[in-house]
Parts: C-alpha cells; structure tokens; sequence
C-alpha cells in the first residue's frame, strides 16, 4: 500500500548500502539455467529499504529462500540504496523482480514495464493496507495541517508514497503553498520519526507501518505526540517483475508467490504492519491506480524518484 532520489543526512545512509545475499537451491545449475522459472541461472530480487537493512535484511532473506525452494532457482536478493536505486536497476536489466512502494511501482512501471503480481495478504486473505501521517509533539499549539505554516516538516525519502508524495499532496490540498512549511528529507521513514523525537522539527511524517514497529521497539511514545493528519488507505508494496522476462516465467513466479506459505511472507510483512500474515494476494496495474493519479495530480516524473 508506495516513488520512492537525493536526502540531506547522511552518515546513515550509509547504513542503506546496498546488500546482497545469494540463497542456494536444489539441482544443478546447467539444469536451472535451462528452464523457464530460472532463465539466466539465478533471479535477481531486489527490496526497497522501507526498513532499516539490519532487519530488513534477514526478513527479506527468508521470503527469497522460499521463492528459491519453489522456483527451483538461485534468488539473488539486494536491499538497494533508496527507491531510485531499485528503479533504476530494474530499468537496466540488473533486477527481474522487485518489491516497491506503491509510488515507486508507478516510475518502474513507466521505467521498466514493471508488472504487479502479488502482495501482502492480511489472515482474512485481503489484500493489507497502511496509511501516511503527519505527528506533532503532544504539547504542540499545532492541532491541523493548516497550522503547520511557518513549520518544519521532517519528510523520509523522495519519491516515497507516505514519506513524501501523501504528505505533500495534503499540503497543497490545505491551502499550503511550497515554501510555507519548511521541509526536509530526513533520509527514510525511521529518520524523520527520530527528527521529531529529538526535537530537531516541529512535525514529522510518521506511518502506519513504521508507527507500529517504532511502538514495539520502544523507540516512540504516541502518548507525547499527536496526530494532526492521516491519508486515506494504501495499498501496500507490490512484488514485481521486469516486464520485458519471458512470459513464462513471470507466470511461474506469480504462482509461486502466491502459493507460497505465510510463514514465508511473515517476516517481512510484519516490518509492512502486516500481522498476523496471510497469503500473498494478486493484484495489478488497477490495484494501484490511485497512486498513477497521485503522481499525475503532483506533476511527478521520473526524475522526482
């Protein structure tokens, strides 16, 4: 339910280096190499760093190992550096499949003919959703987002679907001109938490997904903050597939995906707030549509990823 490209910190990004990590299967690689779920001997898998890699890493990892189990395939997965990062490696033929925010699905669609096959099922089956927002310290005389002129705003990423287009467009839509709220880019979505944690903002972009995990870390009391805007609901984070692969093997992959367990998909769903897990569920290019007329509403393009 996101673009997703340049920020303003960063010794942390460094921490968002991209990492890789090969998963072995079964059979050999000639006969692999020969068939149509595993057409260049190995799939490369590339992830959006939505989380901090220290634990999106071994999430990510397990959900590629189950796809390598299913295809009978080496996966090759990359956290990449930022969401223009993924994009762009889709773009260039170095990723086949990719999970993307909902916006950054929009510019891979457009990039790289990208192609929507699965995403994160809730345990009733339903495709699972998140929602962007804008917090203020609990003592803030900041009650809405018309109040957040003359303010800073701690944003994640640009071309994020809730760390920067949501919030964005909601300043516009309440009367808010580019240069009445300070913003900035805080580098990702658990950087602009702690901006206004520390006191370094007056308001920060803070969603769902990150919300519920930054509450389970400790790392954030809802109780000395407030709330003064959310987005309507999200479709989360497509699993996509280069759309230039064989047609083949895009059917193999979107069968394995959505054959395979929850558990496979549990880790990584629960950093989406998604928990407990369900099956992953199709979806397509409509699924996202929102997110196509976002982009078009703000005039984005591919150079704003």
């Amino acid at each position: 339910m996101s673009v997703r490209r340049s920020t303003f910190v960063s010794a942390l990004m460094a921490g968002l280096a991209a990492t890789s990590l090969l998963t072995g299967c079964g059979g050999s690689d000639e006969s692999a190499s020969s068939s149509a779920t595993c057409p260049d001997g190995k799939i490369r898998f590339g992830v959006e760093p939505f989380e901090d890699p220290a634990r999106l890493t071994p999430a990510a990892k397990v959900l590629a190992d189950a796809l390598s189990k299913s295809l009978d395939c080496p996966v090759e997965l990359t956290i990449t550096e930022d969401y223009s990062a993924e994009v762009l490696a889709m773009e260039n033929r170095k990723l086949d499949i990719g999970v993307f925010g909902p916006l950054g699905y929009v510019f891979a669609s457009k990039r790289a003919d990208a192609e929507a096959l699965a995403s994160f099922g809730d345990a009733d089956g339903e495709l699972s959703s998140y929602t962007a927002g804008i917090w203020v310290p609990a003592k803030s005389p900041v009650t809405s987002i018309e109040e957040l002129r003359g303010k800073s705003l701690a944003l994640a990423s640009i071309g994020s679907t809730s760390g920067d287009a949501l919030p964005r467009k909601a300043l516009l839509d309440a009367g808010l001109a580019k240069d009445d709220v300070k913003l900035t880019y805080a580098g990702g979505h658990p950087e602009a938490l702690l901006a206004l944690v520390n006191g370094a903002v007056d308001a920060a972009e803070i969603n769902s997904q990150q919300l519920a995990g930054a509450k389970e870390a400790g790392t954030f009391d809802p109780s000395k903050f407030r709330r003064v805007w959310s987005s309507d609901p999200i479709p989360n984070d497509p699993i996509t597939v280069r759309g230039d692969m064989p047609a083949q093997f895009k059917t193999a992959v979107r069968d394995a995906l959505l054959d395979l367990d929850p558990a496979a998909v549990g880790e990584i769903g629960a950093l989406l707030d998604v928990s407990p897990p369900g099956p992953l569920v199709r979806v397509d290019e409509t699924t996202y549509q929102p997110l196509f007329e976002l982009a078009d509403s703000l005039g984005l393009t591919e150079e704003d990823v």
